[in-house]
């Protein structure tokens, strides 16, 4: 009966998704990225120099991690409209994806595309706290001879503070944790959850930070806050699932978690990716039947997301 109930609800969410959005920027809040990628496409034939609608179709590619596909439209829309900060932000990501996955000589160029990308978005919109947020990463992240180097990191810190002082304790979270200092990392950590008034996104970094530790009793504590915590980035919720899912810990925690996401997704945790999540969960719990009804609600709205292909191949089998 329980089983039937959750059958139920997962029918009606997927229908609440399916009808609630209209707009190609709702489309893919809504993760019906089949949908808002041929309603971009459409405009886009409609009328060639419509830079945003290029940024948008490039965010969903990048959802479905087709970088190559995604890259074309970033620059299209920079090309379009080069004085906005949010396209060189996308851009710079897009590079940063794309590099990741490179052969080391395309890294390389690769690379400095995103440095230059995330330092002009910057430079056009300094109270930016997601773009200096990235390009802290980039510095931190990226060896000195393609620009990166810790201490500029840590100059991005003092500029973020007054716009987001939870990732401002981020940032210097992550130069501790590059530096080999848990103890600091964690004290950063720790004052991000002050300094969001106890915010979802906090005590999901810090049981990123546990499990990463190997202290997975406290990595459960953490999410267990998360679950209550104010929702100060949606998609934090279904990232708590996720880190509980690959830690293999509370499934039914994890569970209830993407369900609760999934009433409400946003454009940062792909609905169909969190109801591939929740299908594996599913599965671990040995329900294959609810399972592989997750895994076509995934394929519903991103019909060549390899992941639930074959998740939904091996349920079936």
């Amino acid at each position: 009966m329980k089983s039937s109930i959750h059958l139920l609800i997962s029918f009606l969410l997927s229908l609440q998704t399916l009808f609630a959005a209209s707009s190609p920027k709702e489309l893919i809040a809504a993760g019906r990225v089949d949908d808002a990628i041929q309603a971009l496409q459409q405009q886009i034939a409609h009328n060639p120099n419509d830079a945003a609608s290029y940024n948008l179709l490039c965010r969903a590619f990048f959802m479905l991690e087709e970088w190559d596909r995604g890259i074309p439209a970033c620059e299209r829309a920079r090309t379009l409209d080069p004085q906005n900060s949010l396209y060189h932000l996308w851009l710079g990501r897009i590079y940063g994806e794309k590099a990741d996955r490179a052969g080391f000589f395309s890294a390389a160029g690769l690379v400095k595309k995103v440095r230059t990308s995330f330092e002009r978005a910057v430079a056009l919109d300094p109270k930016s706290w997601e773009a200096r947020t990235d390009l802290a990463e980039f510095y931190l992240e990226a060896p000195g001879i393609v620009g990166g180097g810790k201490d500029k990191a840590r100059d991005q810190i003092d500029a973020i503070t007054p716009l987001n002082p939870g990732m401002a304790d981020w940032v210097a979270a992550r130069i501790a944790e590059k530096n080999k200092d848990a103890a600091a990392a964690e004290r950063e950590y720790r004052a991000a959850i002050t300094a969001t008034h106890s915010g979802a996104r906090a005590w999901l970094d810090l049981a990123i930070f546990l499990r990463h530790a190997n202290r997975l009793d406290e990595m459960d504590q953490a999410v267990q806050k998360l679950e209550s915590a104010p929702v100060d980035r949606a998609e934090s919720v279904m990232d708590g699932a996720s880190v509980l899912l690959h830690a293999g810990r509370d499934y039914p925690l994890a569970v209830r978690l993407l369900r609760r996401y999934l009433a409400a997704p946003v454009e940062e945790g792909p609905a169909f990716k969190a109801h591939d999540l929740l299908g594996q969960l599913l599965e671990k719990q040995g329900d294959r039947q609810s399972a592989a009804v997750e895994y076509r609600a995934a394929l519903a709205l991103a019909h060549s997301y390899t992941r639930a292909q074959e998740d939904l191949k091996r349920v079936e089998h």
